[in-house]
Order: structure tokens, then C-alpha cells, then sequence
């Protein structure tokens, strides 16, 4: 492999994204970030934002246009918000591979992503240029990719947990979706449902059955040959700041035995590097800081239980990016990600 390193940019560099792919991007050995975007921050020392990186990095803050900030680099990584991305990311020439993090570019059908987002979509002739970057399930389409729309964190997590069976053709009856999210999942701008006296002691659903990343999950299930499933979803907010936790819990038509289940899930995980499959409930704890998923699954015969912990700051978000972005880059999958979290 060159010794050349790749060249990064990242627009939209001062929230929770932007904070995680630098403490990843930092240390990664095959690429060097030579600028970060910032419209409040211009010309700041990224620390004065992300005072963790203090003498990690020299990098500023620059307030550039998309267009300026893909000069001279392989890849972009748009950590902007929803609906402020789309206008960024149009505007970047096709010769630059770009990673979006926001919600988009992941649906594909502009008049969902209407009735989801609740507004049009700017740049709707973009939708079929990007490949939705499950990575694990995607990654023959994701390495020759030009454009990339990452997944959303609940969507992560439950997919993980649902597309083996999907792919096995037993994702046959009603699925049920209990999803529980730490505080940063809403970003670093502080809301009412972020700020501390409000959340420390509080556990709350939210969105239920209604949330942005349900329209996601059955868009993935229907290619991977799952069109009538029929999921609910209920996402709660908890008092932790990271972690996503999916428990999945289904009825399969025809009774499906512990053993064949667990075929299922290694036949597609075993050789995975950032899918554990675990023989005890996963705990959110272990996963925290990582780009590992942890899955368990139960049966009875008759009622079937899937659960997935991940960290939603990395496995839902920036690391799987990460993932994505060493695959279209040409480097190894697992480059920059090794980390195992922290205990305790």
C-alpha cells in the first residue's frame, strides 16, 4: 500500500460528528484531516470547540465554501444538520468522494423524505446517487461508491438486528421495536430534551411510531426482500449520554428453534469484526467509545427476541463512517477503529 496519506475535509466541524471524527481521524495512519469547516468559529483552534483535543491537533476552523473545501482532498465528510447538508453536499464536484452524515440522502423516495422531514427536498436529482452505508450489508456497493449516505443510529441498530432474517426470508409477521437513546443522539445544540435537570432522572418514549428513522429501516428491509413487513417502533429517551439499545421482538409464522436462529445470525456475523455476537444481553456500557455492536438473540420457538447495544456517536454514526470511507478509499476496513472502548 502507497505511504501517501489521504486528504480529509470536514464540513461542519463543531458538533458531536465533527468532534468524533476528528478523535478518530487523529489517530487513523493512513489519512491526515487538513480542514475543518465552521461558519461561528472561523480561524479558531479546533480546541476552543472540542477542548478534548487539546494538544492533539493544530487545525482551525475555516469558513469556506464546500466548493473550496474539497480542493485538493480524496474525501469530504459532511457532519452538517439535517436539511443543511443537502445544499453542501450538491455543491461538491463529482471528482471528490463524499461520506453524508445527515438524514438527507438516505431515503430515496423524495416524497417520503418529505413526509418524514417536513419540508421538500433541495436536491432530490442527488438521491440516486448515493448508497446507503450499512456496512456490513452494503459494502460490494460502498467500496466503488462516490457518494455515501450513512446510516441513522436507531436504523443501525435495528437493521443489524433484522436483516438476517430478512435475508433469510423469515422476517414473516408483525415486528416490534422498543429503542432506547442517550442525550447526545439530539447533538451538541442544547433542546429542552438535552438539558441536564431535564433528563438526568428522566426515562420518556418519544416519536412513537412516528420517528424519522422508521421509513429507513423498512426502505432497507424491502431490499433486502422483507416488503411487508410490518414494524412499530417506540424509541425512548434515557439518562446516559451514549448508547443505543434495540430490542426486537417478532412472532415468525412458522416456528423458528433457538439453534436455527443462532445459524441465521452467524452465518452473517461470524466473520464480522464489529459485530459481537454475544451469549448474554449486550449492555450499552460495553459497547460506549467503540464501533462495536453487540447482539444476543432468544427464541422460544414461537416469539422470537433480538437485542443490539451500540454506541451512537460511532457504531451509529462516525465509525461506521469511518468503515465506509476506509472501503472507498482502498484501505483496511478496520483501519483508525481498533479501540475497544473503555471499562468501566
Amino acid at each position: 500500500m502507497s505511504s501517501y496519506r489521504k486528504r480529509i475535509a470536514i464540513l461542519g466541524a463543531t458538533g458531536y460528528g465533527g468532534s468524533e471524527l476528528l478523535r478518530f481521524l487523529l489517530f487513523h495512519p493512513n489519512v491526515e484531516v487538513v480542514r475543518a469547516t465552521s461558519r461561528q468559529h472561523p480561524g479558531k483552534p479546533v480546541h476552543t470547540v472540542h477542548p478534548h483535543l487539546l494538544k492533539v491537533t493544530e487545525l482551525c476552523f475555516e469558513d469556506v465554501s464546500p466548493e473550496e473545501a474539497a480542493e485538493g482532498v480524496d474525501l469530504v465528510f459532511s457532519a452538517l444538520p439535517h436539511g443543511a447538508s443537502q445544499d453542501s453536499v450538491r455543491r461538491l464536484p463529482a471528482s471528490v468522494k463524499a461520506i453524508d452524515l445527515s438524514g438527507d440522502f438516505r431515503l430515496k423516495d423524495p416524497a417520503v423524505y418529505r413526509d418524514v422531514y417536513g419540508h421538500e427536498h433541495n436536491a432530490p436529482e442527488q438521491l440516486g446517487q448515493f448508497v446507503y452505508g450499512l456496512t456490513e450489508f452494503n459494502r460490494r456497493a460502498i467500496a466503488p461508491a462516490r457518494r455515501v449516505a450513512n446510516p441513522g443510529c436507531f436504523a443501525t441498530a435495528a437493521l443489524l438486528a433484522l436483516l438476517p432474517l430478512a435475508h433469510a426470508g423469515t422476517l414473516d409477521g408483525p415486528v416490534a421495536l422498543v429503542g432506547v437513546t442517550g442525550s447526545s443522539g439530539s447533538g451538541a445544540e442544547p433542546k429542552s430534551g438535552t438539558h441536564h435537570p431535564e433528563r438526568a432522572e428522566a426515562f420518556r418514549a418519544y416519536k412513537p411510531l412516528v420517528h424519522q428513522h422508521l421509513p429507513e429501516i423498512c426502505q432497507e428491509l424491502s431490499r433486502a426482500g422483507a416488503p411487508e413487513a410490518r414494524v412499530a417502533f417506540v424509541p425512548h429517551s434515557a439518562p446516559m449520554v451514549r448508547g443505543i439499545h434495540i430490542t426486537a421482538i417478532l412472532h415468525p409464522k412458522e416456528p423458528l428453534s433457538l439453534e436455527t436462529v443462532r445459524s441465521i445470525y452467524h452465518s452473517h456475523y461470524g466473520d464480522e469484526r464489529f459485530v459481537r455476537l454475544r451469549n448474554e444481553p449486550p449492555d450499552v456500557a460495553v459497547v460506549a467509545g467503540s464501533n462495536f455492536a453487540d447482539l444476543h438473540c432468544r427464541s422460544d420457538g414461537r416469539t422470537l427476541v433480538v437485542l443490539v447495544a451500540l454506541d451512537n456517536l460511532v457504531k451509529g454514526m462516525v465509525g461506521q463512517a469511518i468503515q465506509n470511507m476506509n472501503l472507498m478509499l482502498g484501505l483496511p476496513e478496520h483501519a483508525g477503529l481498533q479501540f475497544p472502548g473503555t471499562r468501566p
